[in-house]
């Protein structure tokens, strides 16, 4: 079963997104699509409409919105993250 895509909008300087990235290339994750805010008004605009947040990163893996970077790390210390990694829903 290959790993769902994981999308995540992000800034050129953002201490989170950075560590975001990190935890997820450490699980195993190779590739992340990176939607520039600060570069990309419509894309900045469709984060907001999708997520009902402002600040980044916002993170998505598959379909499922993981939320931001303390998300993502909660996400993981549950256990969450490796099944929805590998494409299973988290339990």
């Amino acid at each position: 079963m290959s790993m769902p895509p994981v999308r995540m909008y992000t800034t050129a300087v953002c201490p989170y997104c950075l560590r975001a990235k990190d935890l997820l290339r450490r699980r195993g994750v190779e590739h992340i699509e990176e939607l520039r805010i600060d570069l990309d008004a419509q894309a900045r605009a469709t984060m907001m409409r999708e997520t009902g947040r402002r600040t980044v990163p916002q993170i998505y893996i598959g379909d499922t919105h993981v939320g931001g970077c303390d998300d993502l790390y909660a996400l993981d210390a549950s256990g969450g993250l490796q099944p929805l990694l590998q494409g299973r829903a988290a339990a």
